[in-house]
């Protein structure tokens, strides 16, 4: 196996540093933001499920134009670009008292759509033999962010307020800045790479793959379930006892708990070529929890049980989907594969968000249930189509 040199070390690692520090200023808010948004002027639930997703309608609209421009102007320029306009969007909600105004100031954040920006950049800065884990270490650190965004937002939310966290993430996106001119070099030359860069021209060819499709489709459904679960999720911790503050408590077992049975279960699913059956499984494990998660709102022990099951399943597919995509996709594509599997993530973010709204609104926890559990089985029944129609319904393929 190639090792990176030292130059490639330290490129990824600020690179990945830069990614985590972006998406620890995102995910800090979903813990706490259902019981702060009550705060705000104009609130409503719709609302709420706007002002918790519409940064990833931004996302899933900027992505590849922020890439194409990235090939023109240059890969930092549009990174810091992006940074800024997260910090502009990020000062725009803590100085709000509205709901209008924390709903412009996340749609800011989301136009910092550097992710595919940053890839290219990685992979402008390392050799063909170390990029794949290149790609996987900064990868990575999306789900590190997620862990201890969870623990962090209650925490810091109770020593600053949910205005406190949204001026640390500007100030996070000030060393994200920082940390890109100090410490990652500026490529001699920009490498156009199908592998990481999208284009347009190859979209008609990933539409042609089934397989595909319904990888995209699942990280919609995943990412939806995720932000219209957390419009109830952080009330209903609050009423098991569980104040703001102290909800910490009740996060960090499920977390640990979660990641300490997905680990194994993608090793094994690995290391035994069962990634597809345990993919499906790990759906089938989502949709179980959801409904534990209705039937157990009472209950400390169920409800924390069957939360951690939704985390552990959401694990596994969040580390899964990727790189069944990059495997799938056919040679040269990778990139414009990727580029639209992440715009249907922050599609989902957004669609997840106003629909479980309006649910909310409209029916409460069930209907938001209802909501996930449906989307659960839409793709379950989805994959068995593809599958069947390869003729391998019940094999590996």
């Amino acid at each position: 196996m190639t090792a990176m040199n030292s130059l490639e070390r330290k490129a990824i690692g600020a690179l990945a540093g830069i990614f985590a520090l972006r998406m620890l200023g995102l995910f800090m808010i979903l813990p706490v933001f259902a019981i702060y948004a009550n705060q705000l002027n104009h609130v409503t639930p719709s609302l709420v499920g706007v002002a918790l997703g519409v940064y990833g309608l931004t996302q899933a609209l900027l992505q590849i134009p922020f890439g194409f421009a990235s090939d023109r102007f240059g890969r930092k320029p549009m990174i810091i670009l992006g940074l800024l306009l997260f910090c502009f969007g990020s000062m725009a909600a803590a100085l709000s008292d509205s709901i209008y105004g924390v709903i412009l100031g996340r749609s800011l954040q989301g136009a910092s759509a550097i992710g595919c920006v940053i890839m290219a950049l990685a992979a402008d800065l390392t050799r063909d033999a170390v990029r794949v884990r290149a790609m996987a270490m900064i990868g990575i650190t999306i789900g590190l962010s997620f862990a201890l965004a969870m623990v962090l937002g209650p925490i810091l939310s109770e020593w600053y307020g949910v205005t406190g966290i949204f001026w640390l993430t500007a100030g996070l996106a000030g060393v994200a800045i920082l940390l890109l001119l100090i410490w990652v070099p500026t490529p001699r030359t920009i490498k156009f790479n199908q592998e990481v860069s999208p284009h347009l021209s190859l979209i008609p060819r990933i539409f042609k793959q089934p397989e595909l499709n319904s990888l995209t489709l699942g990280v919609f459904v995943l990412h939806a379930s995720l932000v219209a679960l957390f419009l109830k999720i952080p009330l209903y911790i609050q009423a098991l006892g569980f104040v703001t503050g102290q909800s910490w408590r009740f996060y960090v077992p499920v977390l640990l708990g979660s990641l300490l049975a997905a680990i194994p279960a993608l090793s094994i699913m690995e290391r035994k070529d069962r990634v597809k059956s345990g993919l499906t499984l790990a759906w089938i494990t989502l949709a179980i929890a959801e409904w534990g998660i209705g039937i157990f709102l009472d209950s400390t022990l169920g409800f924390a049980f069957s939360v951690g099951l939704f985390f552990t399943a959401f694990n596994i597919l969040e580390a899964s989907l990727p790189s069944l995509v990059s495997r799938i996709a056919p040679t040269g594509t990778r990139g414009t594969a990727l580029g639209l599997y992440s715009s249907a993530q922050f599609l989902g973010l957004f669609l997840g968000g106003v629909i479980g709204g309006w649910l909310d609104a409209s029916y409460g926890m069930v209907g938001i249930l209802l909501f996930c559990i449906i989307l659960a089985v839409i793709w379950l029944i989805v994959d068995f189509i593809v599958n069947f129609k390869r003729g391998l319904p019940w094999q590996e393929g």
